[in-house]
């Protein structure tokens, strides 16, 4: 094999390579957000995002801000609202309409909670050109179609 056959071999392999670091390094972060503080990343999401709020947020717009179900988004919320944290609160015009707002235990709790992954790395992307975060998501849907990814159902995060 010639040395460009074998760069080109070495560099597919550390696509690979590259992927499953990034993988471990996601669920080893969520597994020391829970042995630390409790709960999962995506919880820390939905608490992140309530703080970060003006006021209440419907499950709906939670969902779509961190892009998950409303069914992942109702377990998630569920979880948080066994451990004191989230409150659901039915409005006054619609009761069927539902925010929900963090508990003061939960606000306290999310401002000490550390940065996971995701954050860190939706921060990072943002400070790249345009044209590199194209290439970048380009080259993460080619990855997605290789596997034959692209119909599969996103899995729950909670």
């Amino acid at each position: 094999m010639d040395q460009m056959n074998q760069q080109f071999e070495n560099n597919v392999k550390n696509i690979v390579w590259a992927l499953r670091r990034i993988v471990s390094l996601i669920y080893h972060d969520s597994r020391n957000m829970m042995k630390k503080y409790g709960i999962t990343g995506p919880q820390s999401l939905v608490i992140k995002s309530l703080c970060e709020a003006s006021g209440p947020l419907s499950p709906v717009k939670l969902s779509r801000q961190l892009n998950v179900t409303p069914a992942n988004i109702t377990g998630i919320i569920d979880r948080l609202e066994e451990k004191g944290l989230v409150q659901r609160n039915r409005q006054l015009v619609d009761r069927r309409a539902i925010q929900i707002e963090l508990t003061e235990d939960g606000y306290e709790f999310g401002k000490n909670l550390p940065d996971l992954i995701e954050e860190k790395l939706i921060r990072g992307l943002k400070d790249l050109k345009p044209t590199e975060v194209y290439g970048i998501y380009s080259a993460l849907n080619t990855i997605i179609k290789i596997i034959g990814a692209e119909e599969v159902p996103p899995t729950p995060l909670d």
